[in-house]
């Protein structure tokens, strides 16, 4: 499994809603809030040969309240 991660901007008053509907749904590993320029850190996996960027535009990007995301692909834990 390959672990990434997504930082995400909610529309105003929107973050706990999304945060919320990103636990529900059982798709990420980890949420947390966060200060500055985005709203929201979420941890994913996903299988090997699973497609980031179609995961995202359907899982993420469908969410109300999602405003905009920065993915980051990650390569290796030390």
């Amino acid at each position: 499994m390959k672990p990434f991660f997504v930082q995400i901007k909610c529309e105003l008053g929107k973050a706990y809603e999304v945060a919320t509907e990103l636990a529900d749904s059982e798709i990420a590993s980890e949420v947390y809030s966060t200060a500055g320029g985005w709203d929201l850190l979420v941890k994913f996996y996903l299988q090997d040969g699973e497609d980031v960027g179609h995961f995202i535009n359907e899982k993420v990007h469908s969410i109300a309240g999602v405003k905009d995301t920065y993915t980051i692909v990650t390569y290796r834990a030390f």
